[in-house]
């Protein structure tokens, strides 16, 4: 049985991971969950699944008495990476989205567990320092996102130096067949509503801007050591082909499968074996045809090849300003088109800084949201 510490229970990947555990019952046992702010879901799943500890972010959201909850209970900014240097387990699913959940990966490999990743910032903002650290302590980064577990699955047995190109897919989001012109016009309700995937809204609001993709480039270059001259993007309004690998001979690897997270979660906790699941079967001649198109005017992806040339802190200050952005644009202070200018403006002016460790880079991330709030007229 696997122990494992769940991180982001309460949202979208969370959710779906819990799904699968309760899918194969005996090949896991929950040790440990965090949250960010709901208390009160956070409490039920720890006595679900009896669980030994939670985190909370947010002190205030813990409801009187842990509402029932007997475990160990930690609170704070620091409790999630508190909760997984005290408890023993063997895996640590991370899913709290943005900086925040950069620390307790750094906590998971430091304390000898393996990481199951869906948090992309993590690489983006310290690839350097998590790569290195993972490699000197010999700690498995298996990949949740569903992009980067195609990779992971197309890659196995499969020689690094044989690889030509590395595919990422991407839906196009909400805004796929909004004529660029228009998007200035963009309200927070229309870039929400995406045809294909449940998500939260800032993962939704970055695939309408393709700013999921352009950290996903980044992530890709971390997790596989492939340089970013190898890593392409395709549109495929489809959502079935979830990346690709091309290969030095010219074959193509492709994984498929329906829209749902709890594949690529499922293979993560797993590998390198794969369980039965009930989950919905793909149905090829339902789908009828896939298609792919290049991405093009996504000035996004522009950025994830520049922070990948510049190095250093850029990554940090590439995610911070993206997080302030997209936080103004579904506040209405700023257009949907400003997100982009406003990430592009803060790495333009950053001061040069090396990515020697976790101070320096959430030093960098916190200069990063200051000049995005101010460029926004926060």
């Amino acid at each position: 049985m696997k122990r494992v510490i769940l991180l982001g229970s309460t949202g979208s990947i969370g959710v779906s991971t819990l799904d699968v555990v309760r899918g194969l019952p005996g090949a896991f046992r929950i040790a440990g969950l965090a949250a960010r702010r709901n208390g009160a879901e956070l409490c039920r799943q720890a006595r679900e699944f009896d669980a030994a500890a939670i985190a909370l972010c947010d002190p205030a959201a813990l409801p009187p008495g842990a509402d029932g909850f007997r475990g160990a209970v930690y609170c704070g900014p620091d409790a999630a990476a508190e909760l997984v240097r005290s408890v023993e387990a063997d895996v640590v699913v991370a899913a709290m989205a943005g900086a925040a959940g950069l620390a307790p990966v750094l906590a998971a490999l430091q304390t000898g567990k393996d990481v199951a990743l869906a948090n992309k910032e993590t690489l983006v903002m310290a690839g350097s320092v998590v790569s290195a650290l993972a490699d000197r302590l010999g700690r498995r980064i298996v990949p949740i996102d569903s992009e980067h577990s195609a990779i992971f699955q197309c890659l196995q047995g499969a020689a690094p130096e044989r690889i030509e190109t590395l595919i990422l897919t991407a839906s196009g989001g909400a805004l796929r067949d909004v004529p660029t012109e228009r998007w200035h016009e963009v309200t927070p309700e229309q870039a929400l509503r995406h045809p294909n995937w449940s998500m939260g809204p800032k993962v939704t609001i970055d695939s309408a801007s393709l700013m999921n993709k352009a950290l996903e480039i980044i992530e890709a270059h971390w997790l596989f050591r492939v340089p970013a001259s190898k890593i392409k993007v395709l549109i495929h309004p489809e959502s079935i082909v979830h990346s690709m690998v091309q290969f030095c001979d010219g074959s193509v690897l492709a994984q498929l499968g329906p829209p749902d997270m709890r594949y690529p979660i499922q293979y993560a906790l797993t590998h390198p074996a794969r369980m039965p699941s009930s989950f919905p079967r793909l149905d090829l001649a339902a789908v009828g045809r896939l298609r792919f198109t290049e991405p093009r005017g996504y000035e996004a992806l522009d950025l994830a090849y520049r922070v990948l040339r510049e190095g250093g802190a850029a990554g940090a200050v590439f995610n911070a300003a993206n997080e302030v952005a997209v936080e103004e644009f579904l506040a209405r202070r700023i257009r949907f088109t400003e997100i982009t200018a406003i990430v592009a403006e803060t790495l333009r002016r950053r001061p040069s800084s090396p990515a020697d460790g976790l101070e320096a880079l959430m030093a960098q991330d916190r200069w990063a949201r200051a000049t995005a709030r101010e460029l926004a007229g926060a």
